[in-house]
């Protein structure tokens, strides 16, 4: 298996779906150049580990040193992806990317490959409510991954409504425990941290998150015995899946050049958030699929319903969980435990009820024997075909040279405005 991430997230998730097949699979991780690649030190934290990240083995794409080979996953432009897909011959392809590039990877990159492999998506992390976006976007793929029942009733309904995705091989949707759950290593004999995790997405105003801060900061101000770490995704000038408009880092420092609070009041750190996790008392989010992880390291949590349970907030799956909490809760220590039926309904299902192995085993021998029935994308057409050229520009072109052709778009924009 070929597994091709984009961001940092979605290299977390391959790097975990890869650490979860078995030893005697060959299988083999690649970046796809982007504007939202992940930096090295992402790469690193995403891999920590897995195989991957233990191994140190060279990349098959033979990539030179100081261009991302050695022991991690190198960041290939797409072409140089092609060639390395050619190399490697693979029965599977694992698109762990977001759905643009998905699409545009087995549509056109990918897409006459061979013998052509299967190709495999999914998304890493909580989808609920399930999207026809996200449906569509990965229908060119034989198979979806998701990591709980209700994911794969309400994908499946999907895919029956809309086609595409495998229907025609009877691929559609499989069931994996999400690869993070299994991370985390020997506790020390120490527990006196409190983790935020932050989401890129939401809260979306930065006066929201300020209050977020100010209750870290009140109870780092209450328990001095705690060690207060709010846990990034990048620093302010890496990048992320999704665009974080108001970083929290960032965020705090004007806070304390305000006097509104003590800089050396919280910590900042970036890293595996298994290690964190590792060292923890108490976690606290938003909405961040690393509460699973809490959950699982059997961490106590919070998750925050300040500013609504709702799609919009992405946490809309944790009603019922045990786990919602207030700011104010957040500023006294007020932890929670799940409940346990929450649990076993989302996310921590028996093992016996994941089918993605086996299915992927069935497409590879499809694959391997010519015998794969091809999905086809339900985005081909014509009046999609401007959006997948944009998809397959952020690829091609150096994330460089995107930059500075949007901003002389934007400038040129303003000159005409004020024409």
């Amino acid at each position: 298996m070929l597994a091709v991430a984009d961001s940092d997230s979605y290299l977390k998730w391959a790097a975990g779906l890869l650490d979860a097949m078995p030893s005697d699979w060959v299988t083999e991780l690649l970046v796809v150049r982007s504007p939202i690649a992940p930096s090295e030190s992402q790469i690193q934290a995403a891999v920590s580990g897995t195989r991957i990240g233990r191994a140190g083995r060279p990349a098959v794409s033979e990539t030179p040193a100081g261009e991302g080979g050695g022991a991690l996953p190198p960041v290939l432009a797409a072409r140089r992806l092609r060639r390395a897909a050619e190399r490697f011959r693979p029965d599977v392809v694992l698109l762990a990317c977001t759905g643009p590039v998905v699409d545009v990877l087995a549509a056109e990159v990918l897409a006459d490959l061979r013998p052509r492999p299967a190709f495999v998506s999914g998304l890493p992390g909580i989808s609920v409510p399930a999207t026809e976006k996200a449906w569509l976007y990965r229908s060119g793929c034989e198979l979806f991954v998701v990591h709980s029942g209700r994911e794969a009733r309400e994908f499946a309904a999907i895919g029956a409504a809309l086609g595409g995705g495998g229907s025609a091989a009877g691929g559609g949707v499989a069931l994996a425990r999400l690869p993070y759950l299994d991370l985390g290593g020997p506790a020390p004999a120490e527990r006196d941290r409190v983790i935020f995790a932050t989401q890129a997405k939401v809260p979306r105003r930065r006066e929201e998150r300020e209050t977020v801060l100010l209750a870290l900061a009140a109870l780092a101000e209450a328990r001095p015995d705690l060690d207060v770490v709010v846990k990034l995704r990048g620093r302010d000038s890496e990048r992320q899946t999704h665009i974080e408009r108001h970083h929290y880092e960032r965020l705090w420092l004007a806070m304390a050049g305000e006097g509104r609070v003590r800089v050396d009041a919280l910590r900042f750190a970036t890293g595996p958030m298994h290690e964190h996790l590792s060292r923890a008392a108490g976690f606290v989010t938003v909405s961040s699929t690393a509460a699973l992880e809490a959950i699982a390291a059997g961490v106590p949590l919070l998750v925050l319903s300040d500013f609504g349970v709702s799609a919009e907030m992405i946490n809309l799956v944790f009603e019922g969980s045990g786990c919602l909490g207030t700011l104010d809760d957040l500023a006294k220590g007020g932890f929670r435990v799940p409940d346990p039926e929450w649990c076993r309904s989302n996310y921590f299902h028996d093992d016996a009820a994941s089918d993605w192995l086996d299915r992927i085993r069935e497409l590879a021998a499809a694959a391997r024997e010519g015998a794969l029935a091809i999905s086809r994308s339900l985005l081909d057409g014509p009046e999609h075909a401007a959006a997948r050229r944009r998809a397959r520009l952020r690829l091609e072109v150096p994330p460089r040279v995107l930059r500075y052709g949007y901003r002389a778009k934007r400038r040129v924009r303003r000159y005409l405005k004020a024409l």
